[in-house]
Order: structure tokens, then sequence, then C-alpha cells
């Protein structure tokens, strides 16, 4: 390989090349670099700037000269010697020769490469260590500044899951595209659930290409809509039972005052199930000020869609919470296909935001008091990995969401739920939003481009890896380029994600090619 620059001066964290005159580093390429034979390092540039050996005034005065027309600036000065690119690089990762075990493979660097080494782009071979794990979850290929290498990225799925993951970027940088590929890469295995609520509906791919055209989509994939007049083949109407709602689904979610919260355990204590259809009818409860029954009539009405209608019967206008048997066995079937390792998309996109996270909270509550109960048995390694995707995390992960609404079931599966192996998958484009404690809790980020110094600021400080320097590296991030920051990676691995559609045309020409080869 062709050299393309040489160590000249630095220190640890910031090595200092000179570029080759013929040669264009970018920020983000990865080279490499020679050990002692026994050994090789991994470096990423990280900055560029101009040297020259001629003064700054001779430069100034060159330049005027040029720009007046009086002479040829700096081609009599031979230019490629004289004039130059001193590239800013980091050591990376070190790699050991000749070992077998993943671990003992790749080290986190504590000494400087040789001085005055020369250096060249890495290759696809020179990452022969990026082995995939039995399971896993797919993310992209390598990416070296803006090239990409046939090199995958496969972190081991129930790992990564259970410690959660957060994808933060600002708009149209390809968040929804990312978890397509992650999702459609888990979708036929039955050792990672998965709870998506989709407010867009966008995974499911109604109208185009999505998860529903994965090979094993029949048997591991159930998609539930909110919307019951226009179902696509196979899937199910969303109809929640109002009597699987308990008052513990709402903390977190919807503000309640005190007197609120008071009226709302007199009726569950006095009802039981059926509390929610007593106080839409209006039912009088002593110690329960007519008004307070007003408010919390007019909130479930709006969050919930619930109300009396003239023949007093209850009625929903999204027609998704009923008061009949119907709704009854939804939750329950949800839950035993979450058990069994399936993907459950939940289209909500014709529910308000509360009616949505209170559906979630209904189904993660249920599989959270479940999975404690198989931990306290001694059955919980025989059950999968189960993850909630969340989109728009900080409507419930945030300090103000907190602080104002209370703890809810999503921030606290951020806190215990790898206990239980639960884990959360938050989509974000406002990563200052959610708390110190709560991002330090998550430990795979897919950081994808943002251009707002204050949320990069946010991801770095609470990155797996130190990224003090990748700040300019996330702000130029284009769509589909990310940087994986986990601590199940031994360094943050710069990524491109391919477009969803031609990431399954591959994946589908490589089942069918099987088949054939099979036969």
């Amino acid at each position: 390989m062709e050299i393309v620059g040489q160590i000249i001066s630095g220190k640890v964290g910031k090595i200092i090349l000179r570029q080759k005159s013929n040669e264009r580093l970018e920020i983000g390429d990865l080279l490499y670099v020679e050990g002692d034979g026994t050994y090789y390092d991994i470096l990423q540039v990280y900055d560029l700037g101009y040297g020259s050996q001629i003064s700054s005034s001779s430069l100034e005065l060159l330049s005027g000269m040029t720009l007046e027309g009086y002479g040829a600036g700096l081609d009599f000065l031979e230019p490629e010697l004289r004039n130059y690119v001193l590239v800013s690089v980091k050591s990376i990762a070190r790699i050991i020769k000749g070992e077998k075990e993943y671990e003992e493979k790749i080290k986190i660097p504590k000494m400087l490469p040789k001085f005055f080494n020369s250096v060249r782009y890495i290759t696809k071979e020179d990452l022969y260590f990026l082995n995939a794990p039995s399971t896993f979850v797919y993310l992209g290929k390598i990416r070296s500044g803006t090239d990409i290498l046939d090199v995958d990225v496969k972190l081991n799925s129930e790992d990564v899951f259970k410690h959660h993951i957060l994808i933060p970027a600002s708009t149209g940088r390809g968040k929804s595209n990312l978890v397509k590929v992650m999702l459609w890469s888990i979708l036929g295995q039955n050792k990672i659930g998965a709870l998506i609520l989709d407010p867009h509906n966008e995974y499911y791919g109604c109208h185009e290409k999505g998860l529903k055209d994965h090979p094993k989509a029949k048997e591991n994939l159930v998609y539930y809509s909110s919307n019951a007049t226009n179902l696509p083949p196979g899937a199910n109407s969303l109809l929640i039972n109002l009597r699987s709602i308990q008052p513990a689904h709402f903390q977190g979610i919807v503000t309640f005052t005190d007197a609120q919260n008071d009226a709302i355990r007199l009726y569950y204590n006095q009802y039981h199930e059926n509390w929610i259809e007593n106080i839409v009818r209006g039912t009088e409860v002593r110690g329960i000020h007519p008004r307070t029954l007003e408010v919390l009539q007019r909130k479930f009405n709006t969050i919930l869609g619930v109300y009396l209608d003239n023949s007093g019967n209850i009625a929903c206008r999204n027609r998704i919470f009923s008061d009949t048997t119907i709704g009854e066995s939804i939750i329950k079937n949800i839950i035993k296909d979450l058990e069994d390792g399936m993907k459950i998309i939940i289209d909500t996109s014709l529910l308000v935001s509360e009616a949505e996270l209170l559906i979630g909270s209904i189904i993660t509550n249920e599989i959270f008091d479940k999975y404690q109960y198989y931990k306290s048995e001694g059955e919980l390694n025989q059950k999968p990995v189960i993850t909630v995707v969340i989109e728009e995390a900080p409507r419930i992960l945030s300090g103000e969401a907190i602080a104002t609404k209370g703890d809810n079931i999503y921030s606290t599966i951020t806190r215990e739920g790898r206990k239980f192996k639960i884990g959360i998958m938050a989509i974000t484009q406002l990563t200052s939003l959610i708390p110190r404690q709560i991002l330090a809790n998550i430990n795979t980020k897919i950081i994808l481009g943002n251009e707002l110094a204050l949320e990069r600021h946010a991801i770095i400080d609470s990155a797996a890896q130190d990224l003090s320097q990748d700040d300019r590296a996330i702000a130029s991030l284009d769509k589909g380029e990310a940087i994986v920051s986990s601590i199940f990676a031994k360094f943050a691995i710069p990524i491109y994600i391919p477009k969803f559609e031609d990431y399954i045309k591959d994946k589908l020409i490589e089942k069918k090619e099987k088949k054939v080869f099979t036969g």
C-alpha cells in the first residue's frame, strides 16, 4: 500500500503527521502504522491544518504578489516540499498479531507509535479481528472518512439490547433507516423480543418495503394498527380493554394533581378493574369533589378518547379503548409473543402522545413484572432479551418530564432493566434533555450527524469511549454515517449504514442464492 504520511511530532492523543503532497486525507480516515512486528496501531484523523517552511510574513508577501499580478507566487519555491498539510490523529487501537481471542487481539493504546514511522490507509485485511458473534445485530460497514470498507460491523445482540441503546441525531440524518436495518438483522432471532412503538407507522412497510418483507416475518413479526378501517393483510386491529389499565400505568406519562391522584386511588380501591368506566360514567364517590371528577372525565376523553355517548354507553373516538371483552386478550397475546422472542410493531400514528406512551406503559409494566418474577424463580436465563423502541425519547426520559410527572416504567428500565434482560432503544434529536444519570446507563450510543454543539457535547460527555476530539467529526457526519460508542467495542467504530431498501435487496438476493445452491 502507498504511504500517505509520516509521523513527525505529537503526544498521546494528538499525533502529528505530515501528509504526502499528492494525498488528500480527510477527517475520520483510518490509518495503519506498523509497530515492532508483533503489533500495529490503528490511527484516526480528527483535524487538519496547513504547515509551511516559509515564514508567515513571506507568505503574505508572496500572496500579495500573486493577487496583484506581480509574480508567480509560490511556483518557484518547490511547493510540495516547502508547504504541506499537517494531520492530527489519535491512536484508537493496538492490534496484537497472532492472538486468537478478541480480547487479546485488540488493546487500548498506552504508548506512542514509533517516531517518524510511515502510515498508510487501512485495508479490509487489517480489520480481520472484527469477527461477528453468533447472535448479532448488524449496524453497517466500517467507514474510513467517506470511504466504505467491505467489513461488517456486528455486535452481540443480547448484550447490546439488554444494556440499552441511544440513537441521537438531527432530523434527516437517518435514524429511522438505522432502526429498520437493525430490526431486520434480528428479526429471525428468537433470543431477542422487541416492542416497537411506531408513532409514524414507518417500520412495518404498509405502502413500501419494510419489516413485513423479511423471510421470517410470518413467524416472528406481529403488527397492530390503530387504523382499524385500513388494515393491511395480516395486520391486527389494536384494541385495549379499559379493564387492563391500572393507575400505575399513568405514572410518569400523564400529570395529575394531588386531588386527582387521590380520586383515582379511591375509584380504583372501590371499583377495581372497572375504575375508569365509573369515572367516565360520573359515578359519585364520597370524598371526591364533583369538579375533580369532571376534570378526570375530560382528561380521559382527551387522552384515551373515551366518553359517554347519548345512549349512556362507553364510546371511544379512536376505537382503541373499549369496555367490551374483545380487547381483553390482546395484552396477554403481546406479552406471550414477546416472551417467545417475537417482534411486535404497534402503529400509534392516530393516537395522541400520551395514549401511545400509555399503551407502551401497560405492556412494558406487565413484561417487567413477569421478568422480575422469573428472576426470583431462577427462570430468567431461559427467556429472551426484550428491547422497547421509543421514538422522541425526551417525552418520557427528559429531566423536565420526570420532574413534573415522576418516574415512569421507561426510566425505571434504564436504571434496572439490564438485571431483568429488558432494555430501551431510545431515539432522539435532543440528547441534552436526558439526565446524565440516565445517559450513563445507556451503554451503546450510535451517533449520527448533529449540527448543534450543545447536543454533541451531551453525547460526547456520556460516550463509552473518549470522543472529546470528535466534535468536528460528529458535526460533519453525512446522512447514513455514524460513530458507534459501546462498552462492547474496544474503540469507537466509524460506520456507514446502508439504505434499508439496498440492504434488504442484498439480503434477499443472498437468501435466494443459498436456496439455489442447497437445491
